[in-house]
């Protein structure tokens, strides 16, 4: 039987919702060992003088504990 734990975490990138979403997981997986998933909970973007400057998401991580 295996046990998992989900923790959340936010990234964000000034290319994309993608970019951020694999800078967050490629960060949080230096710390974190085991993710086996991830979902998107929450996505904004940054505005000024009417062009977006940053995409930021919300992720909860399922990882699996040892």
């Amino acid at each position: 039987m295996s046990v998992a734990k989900v923790t959340e975490i936010t990234s964000s990138s000034k290319k994309s919702f993608d970019a951020a979403i694999r800078k967050g997981i490629k960060r949080a997986s230096k710390t974190v060992q085991n993710i086996e998933s991830a979902w998107v909970a929450d996505q904004s973007v940054r505005v000024k003088d009417g062009a977006i400057t940053k995409y930021n998401v919300r992720l909860k991580l399922t990882f699996v504990l040892k």
